[in-house]
């Protein structure tokens, strides 16, 4: 008989307005599961914001009769703000990220004038993993890989065979993270994307994002195989150089994401929003001309 006890039951949510997939990672063994990359649904033109995306992985546990261990991030989102508090209060768990997010703190706490009471010790969070670190999700084996490059607190998060990159891959045709934004790094970028590669190759992959290139239908799932093979930027073994040049050629192209300035300022606080001010409210800033 075939042994499963490496291969959890992956259940992928899809965010419309961030083209965001969060996933419910379940132990083949019990009940125990883990929460990858969730989405607080945030209206930028009112500042609304709403739990739509978030209520329907607590349908999910609920209905399945789940119990949350793990909800973790694999970087600080740029793209899309984190549900992490609202599901920790409705589910429990821990909030995790990598120890690197210091770095990030360190450096948009400056961009957004931060004041002191802003902490710059990753102690927003519950757990900070660190590069290589094994953890359990129940009885499933899981290891936390530091994959920098798109941002200096990316990790690659592998539970059993189910491998969660982030922003550091895409669908084999789509290619590669940007590397741009402060303490991004294409050099460190293509070394990340060579430790995810010496996975093995039957190991599934699951995307963060999908942009759906040249009008095809919405994937989030590949295997290390396949990204190896046909993964444009990177299949027949690409020299770094190479990759570097096309890297920086192509980021000079992109423009900022939509939700860049909020979801910084919420997800390097593990999605809490800052203080209210005296009369009540919550508010967010924007630097100007800080990312021409």
């Amino acid at each position: 008989m075939m042994d499963t006890s490496n291969k959890p039951h992956v259940a992928a949510f899809f965010e419309k307005d961030s083209n965001t997939f969060s996933y419910v990672v379940k132990d083949p063994k019990s009940n125990n599961c883990a929460i990858i990359d969730s989405v607080l649904n945030f209206d930028y033109a009112s500042g609304g914001t709403s739990n739509s995306s978030a209520n329907e992985i607590i349908a999910y546990v609920n209905e399945h009769n789940l119990h949350v261990e793990w909800i973790i991030e694999t970087h600080v989102h740029a793209d899309h703000l984190s549900a992490a508090p609202y599901l920790k209060s409705k589910l429990g768990g821990k909030i995790g990220i990598g120890k690197q997010i210091t770095i990030v703190q360190e450096t948009f706490g400056k961009v957004f004038n931060e004041g002191t009471e802003f902490e710059l010790d990753g102690s927003q969070f519950d757990h900070l993993f660190h590069d290589g670190e094994q953890y359990q999700v129940g009885e499933l084996q899981c290891t936390a890989m530091h994959t920098p490059g798109h941002t200096p607190a990316c990790f690659t998060h592998v539970l059993g065979d189910a491998v969660f990159v982030g922003d550091t891959l895409f669908m084999p045709d789509a290619g590669t993270a940007r590397a741009d934004f402060p303490g991004g790094d294409a050099g460190v970028l293509y070394d990340s994307i060579q430790k995810i590669l010496a996975l093995p190759e039957e190991y599934r992959v699951f995307m963060c994002h999908d942009y759906c290139p040249n009008g095809r239908e919405l994937e989030y799932e590949t295997t290390i195989a396949s990204q190896k093979n046909d993964n444009i930027h990177v299949k027949k073994d690409i020299e770094k150089s190479a990759f570097v040049e096309m890297r920086g050629s192509r980021d000079k192209t992109l423009s900022m994401p939509r939700l860049i300035l909020p979801s910084l300022q919420v997800n390097m606080r593990a999605g809490d929003f800052p203080k209210a001010e005296e009369n009540g409210l919550v508010y967010l800033k924007v630097p100007v001309n800080a990312f021409k």
